[in-house]
């Protein structure tokens, strides 16, 4: 089995007022758990940048296929300059946490985030409960939430009333 490496790093200075205000910001508009969930997000979007470097002298080609990965899972680029200029916060949107609030499947993050961890949510018919979950555009239609299996007294009132 393949020794499994961090996928972030840690910040250079620890103790940074202004970055420790961005990240406790950032951490309350998009629900984290942590602040590891940022710089996971961060170290992404510089992968994605380095890539973008490396393909400014490459054929049209090769950045067009470079787009329309980057399109799939739902970041807005059809340039080097606009993948260059992208954010974590960008990113971040694309978490099915913050995807279930967008639509309005969940009033906040905090209840985005339980009904994701307790297996409430499902893309088309599979349960997930990685609330990093990346969303593509093609699966954003069909997400959907379990309907319950718990029957409530009013529907066992109206099943009661059928029977007869």
């Amino acid at each position: 089995m393949k020794r499994k490496h961090k996928t972030y790093s840690r910040p250079k200075r620890p103790f940074d007022k202004a970055r420790i205000d961005e990240e406790a910001k950032i951490k309350e508009e998009f629900g984290l758990k942590n602040k590891r969930e940022i710089w996971k997000a961060d170290a992404k979007i510089k992968l994605i940048r380095e890539k973008a470097k490396k393909l400014i002298s490459a054929s049209e080609d090769e950045k067009n296929a470079f787009f329309e990965r980057l399109k799939k899972i739902g970041l807005n680029v059809n340039t080097i300059g606009d993948v260059l200029s992208l954010d974590k916060k960008d990113y971040l949107r694309r978490r099915l946490q913050t995807v279930l609030v967008q639509k309005g499947m969940a009033t906040t993050q905090k209840s985005a985030r339980q009904l994701i961890t307790h297996k409430k949510v499902l893309i088309s018919g599979n349960s997930i409960n990685a609330p990093s979950f990346i969303v593509p555009v093609e699966l954003e239609n069909k997400i959907s939430i379990k309907a319950n299996k718990i029957k409530t007294k009013k529907s066992k009132i109206e099943s009661e009333g059928a029977e007869e």
